[in-house]
């Protein structure tokens, strides 16, 4: 490595490190809530996390059948409360991340759907995460009035400066790797609550499937989940986030979200091995490279 090299790398460390801490000091703070929150309960050993995924549909009643919700902490994310095996599994943590969940947009009737049903249906003690960044000012607790839902928001803005330091932050709840999916937050969240083995189901992220361009150059994707209907799927228009109005990808764009995306799942894995930590893919037609992948279909240890 040059001198020059080494020393354009120093500075835009620097420069990545100021602006973090710029960033913090003025949009969030340097509190660690979810640390501060801590476990539901005495932990168990391990952990599984339940993605959305299609896969699912099948490893989902397996996962209940050998009662591994029962042997291991669960963390469900997003619509799974809207599941008919909510109850049964009955998901110790539970986390929201999409701006969907904060903010005005299309998908605001089934977010309130999800809201209802949380504050209906859970009768556990739950660590609800969500995002600290919140510019709307959306009131997560007149959503969600039920006391045994425990509100607990985590940061999520980036820093990509010194890795050292990088590693400090995220062990002190304070950091992010630009995470592009609620699975990333929810391993984030269960390595700072300790947990050394994180099992992951229902992570396909198998985002490049289905991918076209209408007559109206507008960038379309059949996007499938578990919890479909079993009818066809259509390609629908692609759009970032939640924005209201909506705002429509690129194939450019696109493609440079989804490098960003997995590159986040090797910040994950390598910082997993700081900690001692395992995370280990279940997912068959898990297109995720950077994790251990299960060496069969029998439970997890």
């Amino acid at each position: 490595m040059t001198l020059f090299v080494r020393a354009d790398r120093l500075l835009r460390n620097l420069y990545e490190t100021a602006f973090y801490f710029a960033v913090m000091a003025v949009k969030e703070n340097f509190r660690n809530y979810v640390g501060r929150a801590g476990t539901v309960g005495e932990p168990k050993p391990s952990a599984v996390i339940l993605g959305n995924g299609p896969s699912l549909a099948e490893d989902l009643p397996r996962l209940i059948e050998r009662r591994e919700h029962e042997t291991k902490d669960v963390m469900a994310v997003n619509f799974f409360a809207l599941d008919e095996r909510f109850e049964t599994v009955r998901p110790a943590y539970y986390v929201l991340s999409d701006p969907m969940f904060f903010r005005d947009s299309a998908c605001r009737d089934r977010v309130a759907e999800l809201y209802r049903v949380l504050d209906e249906k859970v009768t556990w003690p739950m660590n609800l995460y969500v995002q600290y960044y919140n510019p709307e000012r959306f009131d997560y607790r007149a959503a969600l009035p039920n006391g045994r839902i425990r509100i607990v928001p985590f940061h999520t803005q980036p820093y990509r400066g010194f890795r050292r330091l990088e590693f400090w932050l995220y062990r002190h709840g304070l950091g992010s790797a630009n995470f592009g999916t609620v699975i990333q937050h929810g391993e984030y969240v269960g390595l700072l609550l300790g947990y050394r083995t994180l099992h992951l189901y229902g992570v396909d992220h198998t985002l490049t499937e289905g991918l076209t361009v209408d007559r109206r150059n507008r960038l379309c994707r059949i996007d499938r989940h578990f919890y479909d209907d079993g009818r066809p799927a259509e390609a629908h228009p692609m759009y970032v986030n939640a924005t209201c109005p909506p705002v429509p990808y690129t194939m450019a764009s696109y493609m440079a979200e989804l490098a960003e995306l997995f590159r986040g799942h090797e910040v994950l894995r390598d910082y997993a091995a700081s900690l001692g930590a395992r995370i280990v893919n279940h997912t068959r037609t898990s297109m995720i490279d950077a994790y251990e992948r299960a060496a069969d279909d029998r439970p997890s240890t």
